[in-house]
């Protein structure tokens, strides 16, 4: 299993990153390998349920996410299966008028899938990824 740690500042209050990053639909606008999301289910914890087809590597994956935990303007503990299987914690802290949004990923690339020595470079897409959903995420928070 893989680790990534990664964090960004947004000037934009709280609960509007929260809000934004929690509504599915707005899913394929941040995240730069997420091409569709369909299927989805609110949950009496106040997450969401719902299925996506997500491109990494050149190879499509299909798969479904569920929010596990929701402290709402605070923390989502979020698991994915399918494909590329993940447990990721986003952290969403007060700092001054702005948030400092943390995404803490633990995932398992499908090693039998894509070969032993690609493993690395996976491990690299990953992070850059990371980066860039942060990013856009700003964006469109601040812009």
């Amino acid at each position: 299993m893989a680790k990534l740690a990664q964090s960004i500042t947004i000037h934009a209050p709280v609960d509007k990153v929260f809000a934004y990053v929690q509504d599915p639909n707005n899913v394929p606008e941040f995240w730069p390998s997420v091409l569709e999301v369909k299927d989805v289910e609110q949950l009496p914890n106040g997450g969401t349920r719902f299925r996506y087809v997500y491109k990494m590597a050149g190879m499509q994956f299909t798969g479904t996410s569920e929010d596990t935990e929701v402290i709402a303007n605070q923390r989502v503990v979020n698991r994915s299966r399918g494909g590329v299987e993940s447990t990721m914690v986003w952290t969403y802290q007060p700092e001054g008028e702005g948030t400092k949004l943390t995404v803490d990923t633990d995932y398992t690339v499908p090693v039998p899938l894509l070969g032993k020595l690609a493993e690395a470079v996976i491990a690299k897409l990953a992070e850059n990824e990371g980066e860039l959903l942060l990013r856009n995420l700003k964006v469109r928070m601040e812009g």
